[in-house]
């Protein structure tokens, strides 16, 4: 049975930490740009506690989770460290994703079939501490399975190089990508997994991937970060559920 209901929309909320960094003061604060996120409609919160705590920071998940009254989707890369940060606050969902230092953003997804064994040991705690367990991965039929055999309760398809082709306005491989994500979102359903999506949607690319029946929740950050510098967070989160809304209905 295919799902049905609302598209649910998870605000990032990474980059208001990047302008504080930039300075680093104590603004602007992202934990304010939280609270602005649910008013303006969001149904979750994401951030992205890395090793080089680049952005989020430690203080920032104690003060999330002490004050969101969303869920928090607690995205990590898979080491003992997060590991035990998550055990220890027990956010609303987990996301592992794959993490390079060198890189600017998350550049794939996770590689999860040569790593069963590990990331299924890595997940168990997780599970058993009450937190659902998403795996951030590309649209691949090999990565989906394994996700599935590991234990994982959701999947993430990144949706970056979809979004990558048509802003280099290559539409034929944007369309191959666009088909290839619709299949394996049918794919992943079909196993009881519950679909997500996300990494680089736009006003321009959101409502193709916001279409398909399978996709419960997107994430999406930079680019809402980055319309609010013109707009105000609020107006540009509610053009993006806008546009959300009417590509499901």
């Amino acid at each position: 049975m295919t799902p049905t209901g609302k598209l649910r929309l998870g605000v990032n909320i990474d980059h208001v930490a990047t302008v504080r960094n930039a300075r680093g003061s104590a603004y602007p604060d992202p934990i304010r740009a939280a609270k602005l996120a649910e008013e303006a409609g969001a149904d979750g919160i994401t951030a992205h506690l890395r090793e080089d705590r680049r952005h989020i920071s430690d203080s920032d998940i104690e003060r999330l989770m002490d004050t969101l009254t969303l869920p928090l989707n607690f995205e990590m890369a898979a080491t003992p460290e997060m590991q035990a940060i998550a055990l220890r606050h027990k956010p609303h969902a987990i996301c592992l994703v794959p993490e390079k230092r060198e890189e600017r953003t998350t550049e794939g997804g996770l590689e999860v079939a040569r790593e069963e064994n590990r990331l299924a040991h890595f997940i168990a705690p997780l599970r058993d501490a009450g937190c659902r367990v998403s795996i951030f991965i590309a649209a691949d039929r090999r990565q989906i399975e394994a996700a599935h055999r590991i234990g994982a309760q959701v999947i993430e398809l990144h949706t970056g190089a979809y979004c990558d082709f048509h802003a280099e306005g290559d539409f034929e491989q944007r369309d191959a990508e666009l088909e290839r994500m619709r299949e394996m979102a049918a794919f992943a359903h079909s196993l009881g997994l519950e679909v997500h999506a996300g990494h680089g949607l736009t006003y321009e690319t959101v409502k193709p991937v916001a279409a398909f029946p399978e996709v419960m929740e997107l994430n999406i950050g930079h680019f809402i970060i980055g319309e609010a510098i013109f707009l105000g967070l609020q107006p540009a989160i509610a053009e993006m559920r806008r546009l959300m809304d009417e590509a499901r209905a």
